[in-house]
């Protein structure tokens, strides 16, 4: 929230406490360092529920008049705060969940029926974690994973030589410490006995008892209660710890927690010995300075590797470093601000329906000469454009055969004012930090990270393969990297040479998994089976041994914030761009004089097939929207069974992050004829094309990019940076008058 007030008012509405005076009033206390006002009502507390709710209502709105706050952004911890509260009205309202509060002890028995009606209303949702979304996503479109987030520097200090404070110096021995709140959520009975296991070590535990009675905690000479400390204060505290604890009970109210302390406890470049929760395991369990058990034998183990880790040195920090590189709380708030903002954007200007796009370039009128014609207004096409127009100062006229730009990332609203990718979906990734920035310049972005399941007789299971998959598929209990990968090597076939797609696949995870997953998908796909495939096309499929159900791994994963579409017109919208659609490239080189062509169309169509044509795969869809405000837990479902005729279903309110009651998606279907869209790689066509960029190259008035240009699979990142590269050869040939190369 501090973030947040650096450039709004921040007001934080606290739970009420209870007062002898006779009428309820606001104390208001600035957190110091920071202009967020924390708000604490006082009510007279003999007043009833009823009396209580009207009264905060009342203060609520007092506390908006006085500060002049018409419709704020409501933001809310917790469900309590809506009953009294959803009377205002809000430009934007945000449920931050943390917790699965309504699994704590003493919840209020009405929460679980008030979170439903705060996230009925709410504009976008965040999690503490992706258990906790996993187990709420079905609940809102506009649902997203904040996972723990981590001041670095703050708690990198406990690295240093620091002063130890005095309660706990005075503690002998080896050190082991919790910060926290202690309560029904921490496992007594393990507590108890690992210190009973370890009477030469001492037992640290700060924080504030709740919910549970003082004398039911463990007592013994090893085990200290140190109290509640300040956060400022926890840094000299771990710098005396020689390993950090986190004993859980793994029960109802620990099922969804992704505990905060985990990375500070790191930062601190302290090991973690921990329970086996959720959250934990997924995301740190594959770290060298992480322990998991769950027993007090076993726990008391991984405290003793753990303690001897740290007397090791520091060799384990390193991968801990990197990993927390990007778990920043200022990289949480870019992320979040942009989503609330695109709440507060989409709730003041609704979506209009239906958007087309422009057929004409804003501009002069055209003229007769451009110095480039691009035909297609796809990626490869557009950034060209844009790249020629503004930073080149060239005129280019853009000529696509479609009624659209945007090629096949165009997204449209159907009928229903539902936003579709009308060619299936598009989601992009990269690791490529300046194709981000580039494209950066002609939208904002909307975090998405794609998540996938495949259809297996029924059993939805996560693809790319990984631990889940083969825990559910197998009915197996696999728990650890380790154990997983022990597994795939067990059914591994080596294949020498590794040449076909199907070499690759049963190389790595034998043929049952290959029969189940690859082999029926890639023949609906390419109307071929995977033994005539070349290596390529399933190479690009990774198999996991971890529990990481993200498709891509990719840096920078997210959707443009208000679609392709808009994202395109964004692009060309210069003055010296003239953008033609339902236009064919021989009107256009009949009717205009140009000094270039780049042409992102297929090469052998160019050149009248001359040596026959280049097999592409192609695609159709058939789309359809449901009275249903969601049909599926993520955006795609794979089928790989050849009884099923299509390949896939998407929905595309998953990507778009559009809160709509009803919902859209589209059955994907392989074919042979139609719209070229995949290149066919095998030797044969790869000969063929050769021949195409052979002829090419003896043109010099024409270039050609993209997919279809070069005969090659490419995402949309690679034709982006194809196109940029291809950009930087032209500026750089103009400015020694040297003629382009086509692109490779």
């Amino acid at each position: 929230m501090g973030r947040f007030a650096q450039d709004r008012q921040v007001f934080f509405f606290e739970e009420s406490i209870p007062t002898d005076h006779h009428l309820a009033y606001l104390e208001i206390h600035p957190f110091e360092g920071t202009t967020v006002k924390s708000v604490r009502p006082r009510i007279p507390h003999w007043w009833s529920e009823a009396e209580r709710e009207t009264a905060l209502g009342k203060l609520l709105d007092e506390l908006l008049a006085l500060n002049d706050a018409v419709r704020p952004i409501l933001w809310f911890y917790t469900p309590v705060m809506y009953s009294f509260a959803r009377h205002v009205d809000a430009s934007a309202i945000v449920y931050d969940c943390m917790d699965e509060l309504a699994n704590f002890k003493f919840a209020p028995p009405r929460l679980k029926e008030t979170e439903a009606a705060l996230i009925a209303r709410a504009d976008v949702v965040f999690t503490g974690g992706h258990s906790l979304y996993e187990a709420k996503a079905h609940l809102h479109d506009n649902i997203h994973p904040f996972p723990s987030s981590v001041d670095v520097s703050h708690f990198r200090t406990a690295r240093d030589e620091a002063v130890e404070p005095s309660d706990q110096k005075a503690i002998p021995g080896l050190k082991l410490g919790y910060y926290g709140v202690i309560d029904e959520r921490l496992d007594l009975v393990l507590l108890a006995g690992v210190a009973k296991a370890r009477p030469s070590v001492s037992f640290i535990f700060i924080g504030p008892v709740v919910k549970i009675a003082p004398e039911d905690l463990p007592k013994a000479a090893n085990i200290h209660y140190l109290g509640q400390k300040h956060y400022s204060e926890l840094p000299t505290y771990l710098s005396g710890w020689d390993a950090a604890l986190m004993p859980f009970a793994l029960n109802e109210a620990t099922k969804f927690i992704s505990p905060t302390k985990t990375p500070e406890y790191l930062a601190a470049g302290r090991p973690v010995v921990s329970t086996r929760v959720t959250d934990v395991v997924r995301h740190y369990g594959d770290l060298e300075g992480v322990f998991l058990a769950d027993e007090p034998e076993s726990f008391a183990a991984a405290c003793d590797e753990a303690l001897a880790l740290k007397k090791a040195g520091d060799a384990w920090l390193k991968p801990v470093d990197e990993m927390l590189a990007g778990s920043s709380w200022d990289q949480t708030f870019s992320a979040m601000s942009v989503l609330v903002e695109e709440a507060v954007t989409r709730k003041l200007s609704p979506l209009k329906s239906p958007r087309k796009s422009r057929s004409q370039g804003s501009g002069k009128p055209n003229p007769s000469y451009y110095d480039y014609l691009i035909v297609g207004a796809g990626f490869a096409g557009s950034v060209l454009a844009e790249r020629l127009a503004s930073d080149g100062g060239k005129r280019v006229l853009v000529c696509d055969r479609r009624p659209h730009i945007a090629g096949n990332a165009y997204d449209v609203e159907n009928e229903d004012g539902i936003l579709i990718h009308q060619y299936g979906p598009h989601i992009f990734h990269t690791n490529s930090e300046d194709v981000f920035n580039y494209l950066s310049r002609f939208t904002a972005w909307r975090p998405y990270e794609h998540r996938v399941l495949a259809d297996v007789d029924g059993l939805r299971l996560p693809v790319p393969i990984n631990v889940t998959t083969l825990n559910g598929l197998y009915g197996l209990d696999l728990r650890s990297e380790a154990e997983a990968a022990r597994f795939l090597a067990g059914r591994a076939e080596p294949c020498d040479p590794i040449v076909t797609s199907k070499d690759v696949v049963v190389s790595q995870v034998g043929s049952d998994l290959y029969r189940t997953f690859f082999e029926g998908y890639t023949r609906k796909q390419w109307g071929l089976d995977p033994s005539q495939l070349d290596k390529s096309v399933t190479a690009r499929v990774p198999t996991r041994t971890n529990a990481d159900d993200r498709y891509f791994l990719d840096n920078f994963q997210a959707m443009p914030l208000h679609g392709y579409t808009k994202m395109f017109e964004n692009m060309l919208d210069h003055d010296n761009i003239t953008v033609m659609t339902s236009t064919e490239y021989a009107d256009i080189r009949r009717d205009y004089q140009v000094g270039h062509t780049i042409f992102t169309g297929p090469i052998d169509e160019y050149f009248d097939y001359r040596f026959g044509r280049l097999p592409y795969r192609s695609l159709k869809f058939q789309h359809e929207t449901h009275d249903a405000r969601r049909l599926f837990p993520v955006g795609v479902v794979n089928y790989p069974s050849e009884s099923v005729p299509y390949t896939r279903i998407t929905e595309y309110k998953h990507l778009t992050g559009q809160i709509h009651p009803k919902t859209s998606i589209s059955y994907e279907f392989a074919c042979a004829d139609g719209d070229p869209y995949y290149p066919i790689p095998r030797p044969e066509n790869q000969a063929l094309y050769k021949q195409y960029e052979a002829l090419a190259r003896e043109h010099s008035d024409v270039t050609f990019v993209g997919r279809l240009g070069t005969y090659k699979y490419y995402n949309m990142d690679q034709v982006v940076g194809q196109a940029l590269a291809t950009y930087r050869r032209i500026a750089k040939a103009d400015a020694g008058d040297v003629v382009a190369a086509p692109a490779q």
